[in-house]
């Protein structure tokens, strides 16, 4: 029987009722890190930890996709986004909805958390506070190790104003010379090389129930506020306020033009030191209207990029609290594990029993899924990596590096297969925003080490996350591969949720290889045998695979989708969800960050359901699952549905063809589905609703159940 569901061609997708604001959609998704700071359930350090991720969040936001609307203003474009706005109108909302949001964050900063904080013994105080003692303490702190560092830079005829670089916490001070009775300017930039917090010792301080808080301490700036009189002895010191200043901070490198890369990349990065144009001023909401005025024209913003703040300007800084010795404060400490047979692999070496048996044997033996951070990322992708560089048998390696950490054991484990006569190939993407400067470096240690060094396809960035392992072995070379949704960086990888396969299947390798020629050569591959590639198939697989599931149900059987990212952003894709929901398919969206389709619109999205998981763990894996008329489909990888991901970057999604793994992601997905305590539901209108257990009903959280999932396999509890 053929069903009479049929797409309503009066209806015109591309009408911006139908789509969400990137930019705003965004600013929703940080609302949310907020909210973890406001709850009162989450552990008090972890509140202050999202709050400083909020702040950070707000920073890169504001280099980035500001500046890049900034830009767009001052060349006079005009062209509107999915959602009908034209660049300026885009600025004006962004102000309107996160001026509201940051007074939110201030106000429950300096009302609720400093008063938390107090009664569990950390006491952050105002230098104004301190007794004698500490005042005496402080001071002396000041003239040893803060005043040897400051430059106070007058603002007169003579003296213009001075360049505020990016993110520099300054003080504008308001002072007057008695010898001739008049008002002068000037700036003191506060040192990013000290510590934002200055502590006490012990002896000083604040009592709690009789005995030393854990911690007492005094904002730097205040510190320097109060202490103006050394840098303009002579002058009687007025009044002075905090101000920071964000800069545009995205490079722009036009590659056909460059004959290095590396170097050209270079020469960006001392530009952004300096930083770009202006595009937003946080100030003291106590500043004086005309030295506010003042500031704002030096700086050539306009009133709207002001954001007034009553409290401590840049609270991002308040991350380093999270070091205190307070358990009792944090979430409780993770430990990772192995997935079974790696597990039983390790048994089997720790007692000497695992002859004939190594890493390789075990992945031969089947493919392994590896989940991260509840799979230890050290015992499982880096020991594939550091095994390979040290295994006699192996003769390449080949892997794509996006983003990896400051002391990289990644980066080791390369070099010392290169010594060790492997033929060894990194692509480095140089262009990863934020992580070039480092990314350059491990390049350069990585040729001088006599690795082949490659930094991918000129005008493409190589987001994918790829390892290929040839290997000699007895009946023939076999090739096996790593294919992740994350980076290949063991800091992250305990804070980030994703995924990775293990494999050797025969045709993942020969797709690997191919995809490394393309990406080092001249090969211009355009088919692969499993894994879908971007810019080549990707997109034009996933929205197959869509019509595919909207067809099925035209035809009256079943369609159904579950596809988790970090952001649903392609209006094609979009399009083709929205023709799939009105034919009927099921439609489950898990987005943790920019979603701008629209849930719920009778007669365009009602059977789409978008929901997004905010915790302990930031959500970064990506799964794509289709019901196909029960033959079901799943693939993992490292691409968003993004058009960026499938139009302008490398990525690779491979499909999982083993039934236990196709299971194990199915009950991932089913987790996150089912969690009523982490999940937020998006609503038609573009909130978002925090959803909360029902009477009598346990809560579900995520990373809870899938942490207690890992403890299980291994045969422990968390009990």
């Amino acid at each position: 029987m053929t069903s009479t569901k049929s797409i309503d061609s009066k209806i015109d997708l591309n009408d911006p009722e139908y789509y969400f604001n990137r930019e705003l959609s965004w600013l929703e998704f940080n609302r949310r890190v907020l909210a973890e700071a406001l709850d009162k359930r989450t552990p008090l350090l972890e509140r202050l930890k999202f709050m400083a991720i909020f702040s950070s969040n707000l920073d890169e936001f504001f280099m980035v996709r500001v500046a890049a609307l900034k830009k767009q203003v001052a060349a006079e474009v005009s062209n509107r986004s999915a959602d009908g706005r034209t660049p300026n109108e885009q600025l004006e909302a962004i102000a309107e909805v996160l001026t509201p949001m940051i007074k939110e964050q201030h106000q429950h900063f300096e009302k609720v958390l400093t008063k938390e904080l107090t009664k569990s013994g950390i006491h952050l105080l105002n230098y104004v506070d301190l007794n004698q003692e500490q005042t005496s303490y402080i001071n002396n702190y000041f003239e040893d190790y803060i005043f040897p560092v400051l430059t106070p830079l007058a603002v007169d005829p003579s003296h213009p104003f001075p360049y505020i670089s990016n993110l520099s916490l300054n003080l504008a001070v308001v002072l007057k010379d008695p010898a001739i009775d008049n008002e002068l300017f000037a700036r003191v930039k506060i040192p990013n090389v000290l510590p934002r917090f200055i502590a006490l010792p012990e002896q000083l301080r604040q009592k709690q129930r009789g005995k030393s808080g854990v911690w007492t301490g005094v904002p730097m700036e205040q510190i320097v506020t109060h202490n103006l009189e050394y840098l303009f002895p002579g002058m009687t010191i007025l009044e002075s306020y905090a101000f920071r200043v964000t800069r545009n901070a995205d490079l722009s490198v036009e590659e056909d033009e460059a004959d290095d890369l590396l170097l050209a990349i270079e020469k960006e990065l001392q530009k952004r030191r300096i930083g770009g144009s202006s595009v937003r001023l946080e100030v003291e909401a106590s500043i004086p209207p005309e030295l506010r005025s003042i500031i704002i024209g030096e700086l050539a913003l306009e009133e709207s990029d002001v954001y007034d703040i009553d409290g401590l300007v840049g609270l991002g800084d308040l991350m380093s609290f999270l070091s205190l010795p307070l358990p009792e404060l944090k979430d409780k400490p993770w430990n990772a594990v192995l997935p079974p047979r790696l597990s039983w692999l390790q048994e089997q070496e720790s007692n000497g029993s695992s002859e004939g048996e190594n890493f390789f044997n075990v992945i031969r033996h089947g493919d392994i899924l590896v989940h991260h951070p509840y799979h230890s990322f050290s015992s499982t992708v880096l020991r594939f990596i550091t095994e390979a560089a040290h295994d006699p048998d192996v003769l390449a390696i080949k892997m794509t590096l996006y983003r990896t950490s400051g002391d990289s054991p990644i980066i080791k484990a390369l070099i010392a297969a290169a010594e060790n006569d492997k033929q060894v190939v990194a692509l480095v993407e140089l262009k990863a925003r934020f992580d070039e400067e480092n990314n350059i470096i491990w390049a350069r240690k990585l040729e001088q080490s006599g690795v082949h060094v490659v930094y991918g396809v000129t005008g493409l960035k190589t987001h994918t996350k790829i390892t290929l392992v040839v290997r000699q072995e007895k009946e023939k070379i076999r090739r096996y591969v790593h294919i992740g949704t994350g980076n290949y960086n063991p800091k992250t990888a305990k804070i980030y949720t994703d995924l990775g396969l293990l494999s050797c299947r025969e045709e993942l390798g020969a797709d690997l290889t191919d995809l490394f020629n393309f990406l080092t050569g001249y090969s211009r591959q355009k088919s692969y045998r499993k894994l879908l590639v971007a810019p080549v198939s990707l997109r034009d697989r996933m929205v197959e695979m869509i019509k595919r599931e909207a067809e099925n149900c035209r035809k009256g059987k079943t369609g159904r989708i579950v596809a988790k990212m970090n952001s649903l952003v392609d209006q094609q894709v979009i399009q083709h969800l929205y023709e799939a929901s009105q034919a009927g398919v099921e439609i489950d969206l898990i987005i943790r960050g920019i979603c701008c389709l629209r849930p719920g619109l009778a007669g365009i999205s009602e059977k789409i359901r978008v929901i997004s998981i905010i915790g302990r763990f930031l959500e970064h894996s990506r799964i794509f699952y289709f019901n196909n008329d029960g033959q079901e489909e799943m693939y993992i990888g490292s691409a968003d549905w993004m058009t960026r991901n499938l139009s302008r970057r490398v990525e690779a999604v491979t499909p999982i063809e083993s039934r236990e793994i196709f299971s194990d992601l199915q009950e991932i997905l089913g987790v996150m589905l089912a969690d009523n305590r982490k999940a937020w539901e998006l609503q038609s209108d573009g909130t978002f609703v925090q959803r909360k257990p029902k009477q009598d009903e346990e809560a579900n959280s995520t990373h809870d159940i899938f942490m207690e999932m890992a403890l299980q396999s291994t045969g422990f509890t968390s009990n």
